[in-house]
């Protein structure tokens, strides 16, 4: 969303999740905070709510002095943002954003842990075409916080919208718009890359859903129960279009030589209310999607944008949803979808002595029909290496099984009730139970 019109939240979510692994682990959650709208709650209030939900990350649209000082001391980690509107002239000298980093991070920082600040917003769609602007202005604000001493607590970054991508669908094809791979794309990733930093994307899988009623379906879009789409390059099956927006960037980022470039989901949601063409916008759905909506105000744009926060400005939540892992176990379950937290005390590795046909067989399962995330040790991923067919297969094994058995039996039980028929033998050969360890993330 564009960052003049982004009133949308009061509080709205972003997630903080390597694209790499982002099937595996469970990523933190944190809060927007806009403060386009009336009669909000002082920053201090809104800290304290923040507090009281157990978030400990926000993201700002600005620097506000008032804000930044609410913020310090609360323990409440904070990403800050230069606007469009100063792109231009943070490009033009490192004597501007040396300013700018003393006026609008020193003072803060580190009694409020600003751990990013994020250039821009949307910058490729912004009408006043400040896409030139772009990576000399994060250039001279790296090198501002370098002057600084801050540089290596500090990453610097820039949201991306979902419509620099030419293609999207599907996921294995994805790629960015040929204009701004080489003017802009490029440079911003290597950028990244040298810095250690992340790219930062704006995801809202309602906008795709609502322009394709006709193909995607709601389930789909909302995390829900469905049967899902399978990528006819890799065989790779999506549960829902979440994950299959953001496999497009990764897909996009590595077909111009960045797979290693770690992404950071920095808004995402679905709005409690639409215009009647807005298909979806509803606050059972929004509630569903765990999305994010914000008090109607004077916001300009379309209704669905106005309404992705989560609490009013009162105070009070829009739609009654945990926003902690503590939260979610006594909740009602109202979405499914594979980037959950895995909190096991067992998991799966495969049994070489199978042999390597029944592996294969199992392993092209887990990864097709099973719905397991493959998307690891796909080339290039994280748990690529060791390239063997049975790190690949303990990989997805394992990811089957948490997927599919939480809190029930022996290993081998749950894949003899789960899986098709004609592959209990083989599931019962390959499966073996290791207890007592606690496993977020594994590359075997």
């Amino acid at each position: 969303m564009e960052f003049a019109g982004h009133l949308s939240l009061f509080l709205c979510a972003f997630l903080f999740i390597p694209i790499q692994t982002v099937f595996s682990d469970a990523g933190t959650i944190g809060i927007n905070y806009g403060r386009i709208a009336d009669n909000l709650p002082s920053p201090p209030q809104v800290v304290q709510l923040l507090k009281a939900q157990g978030i400990t990350k926000v993201k700002l649209y600005d620097t506000d002095s008032t804000v930044l000082s609410a913020l310090s001391g609360s323990g409440i980690s904070v990403t800050v943002a230069l606007p469009n509107e100063q792109l231009s002239a943070a490009a033009s000298s490192t004597s501007f954003t040396d300013s700018w980093v003393k006026s609008n991070i020193l003072p803060y920082h580190p009694k409020a842990m600003i751990e990013a600040i994020a250039v821009g917003n949307e910058v490729f769609v912004d009408p006043k075409n400040t896409t030139p602007f772009l990576v000399p202005a994060m250039k001279n604000v790296y090198a501002s916080l370098s002057k600084y001493d801050v540089s290596s607590s500090i990453k610097v970054s820039s949201p991306l919208a979902l419509s620099a991508l030419q293609t999207s669908y599907p996921s294995s094809s994805g790629s960015f718009k040929p204009d701004l791979i080489y003017p802009v794309i490029k440079p911003m990733l290597n950028f990244l890359k040298q810095t250690g930093s992340y790219l930062m994307v704006n995801v809202y899988p309602f906008f795709a859903y609502t322009g394709n009623t006709d193909t995607i379906s709601l389930n789909y879009a909302l995390f829900r129960d469905n049967s899902g789409n399978k990528d006819p390059n890799n065989g790779l099956l999506y549960k829902n279009l979440f994950e299959a927006q953001i496999d497009a960037v990764f897909a996009a980022t590595a077909a111009v030589g960045f797979n290693d470039v770690k992404i950071v989901v920095s808004e995402t949601g679905w709005p409690s209310k639409g215009d009647e063409n807005e298909a979806g916008a509803s606050t059972e759905n929004a509630a569903a999607y765990n999305g994010n909506l914000v008090r109607r105000d004077q916001k300009p744009g379309a209704t669905s944008e106005r309404n992705y926060g989560l609490f009013y400005p009162n105070k009070e939540k829009v739609y009654d949803i945990p926003l902690t892992v503590e939260g979610l176990k006594n909740a009602p379950n109202m979405t499914e979808s594979k980037t959950q937290v895995v909190a096991g005390q067992t998991w799966c590795v495969a049994n070489d002595k199978a042999g390597k046909k029944k592996l294969q067989e199992a392993l092209n399962y887990a990864c097709g029909e099973g719905g397991a995330d493959c998307r690891s040790i796909q080339p290039g991923s994280t748990c690529y290496s060791p390239n063997t067919l049975e790190a690949h297969a303990s990989y997805a094994f394992n990811s089957y099984y948490q997927k599919n058995s939480r809190g029930v039996g022996p290993v081998i039980s749950v894949v003899l009730l789960t899986w098709s028929p004609s592959l209990l033998s083989l599931a019962a050969a390959n499966f073996l139970r290791i207890e007592n360890l606690i496993v977020e993330h594994i590359c075997l």
